[in-house]
């Protein structure tokens, strides 16, 4: 009988590896990166275990339809009531309601957009350097805020998210702010444009209040910056890769997030977090302006406070786009 050959990863081995790379990493860096290198190793051995023919090829692209079914047109989205009556001058219950209802306080005239961003604006500034959810906050939030109430005055609304301030993780590409995928070396990269999910809640009337934490690379709840925390138990990581998305939600620092999952990086963190988090099927959302991990694999989905929104922002989100053949 073969004698089975285990292969483990050490702080010794990390070590030997950082001198032929020319770099030098901390004692607890390298026992990160081994108990990161000893859970890729377990999960190898485990695709190993499955057996797979030699001619089977990857589903790349996922068609659920059979020949001559055509889609139903879903009609548009009616805003739901708003389940709540409007809290006054209590900032509080306003940053953690649904975004169902403060979109619905913003369309009755009770809320107006500028004063729910500079709530959340301020809750970010008190709470976030200890949850450490926010990698950078738009300037320009404020003035996307007060152009959305000044459209509301003339009649004008942009669709059933209008005034809702929102946050964007930072693997999904927006114009104008850095996107750095939380990796040291892309810290100062600029994106080209906006990803077309940020496109679309720009047109349904979301107010982007910043890039939210992505563990590096898409992998866990530790970035170049740190690490975030779960709101409801700070000595603990709050999970990730979308990490700062659903830590901001569930501390009521913003109506609703964005999220991105290859394997279970939206389902994780909204666990850990107290959060409501929505993996659609693959290739619902165009992902065309995301920073891929595993293309057959990749999506994108809301982190929300309740169950109701996931549906209005999965109906703003919701189309094919020609950058992506999912």
């Amino acid at each position: 009988m073969d004698k089975q050959i285990r292969h483990e990863a050490t702080s010794t081995d990390i070590a030997a590896a950082e001198r032929v790379l020319g770099i030098e990493q901390t004692a607890p860096e390298r026992a990160l990166i081994a108990h990161a290198i000893a859970a890729q190793i377990d999960l190898a051995r485990t695709r190993r275990a499955v057996t797979l023919d030699d001619d089977l090829a990857p589903a790349c692209v996922f068609e659920p339809r059979l020949p001559g079914f055509d889609m139903p047109d879903p009609g548009p989205l009616i805003l739901p009531r708003p389940t709540l009556p409007f809290p006054g001058a209590d900032d509080e219950a306003i940053a953690f309601a649904p975004a169902s209802s403060q979109a619905a306080w913003i369309r009755a005239g009770e809320l107006s957009a500028v004063r729910l961003t500079g709530i959340c604006l301020e809750r970010i500034a008190r709470l976030d350097p200890t949850l450490g959810a926010f990698a950078r906050l738009s300037p320009s939030a404020l003035d996307e805020a007060a152009a959305l109430d000044r459209r509301a005055a003339r009649g004008d609304w942009a669709g059933p998210l209008h005034g809702v301030p929102w946050a964007c993780k930072d693997l999904i590409d927006t114009a104008g702010i850095v996107t750095d995928w939380g990796a040291e070396p892309f810290r100062d990269r600029l994106p080209p444009g906006d990803a077309v999910v940020v496109r679309r809640l720009r047109a349904a009337g979301a107010v982007l209040l910043g890039k939210t934490v992505v563990g590096a690379l898409g992998y866990g709840d530790v970035w170049h910056g740190g690490r975030t925390r779960n709101p409801w138990n700070p000595d603990e990581g709050a999970s990730g890769s979308s990490s700062g998305s659903a830590a901001a939600v569930a501390a009521g620092l913003c109506g609703f997030a964005l999220g991105t999952e290859t394997l279970g990086s939206i389902v994780a963190p909204a666990a850990r977090c107290g959060a409501v988090g929505l993996r659609p099927s693959f290739g619902r959302i165009a992902r065309t302006g995301v920073m891929p991990l595993c293309p057959s694999l990749d999506r994108i989905g809301p982190l929300c406070r309740d169950i109701a929104d996931t549906a209005l922002v999965l109906a703003a989100l919701n189309g094919a786009d020609p950058g992506d053949p999912s």
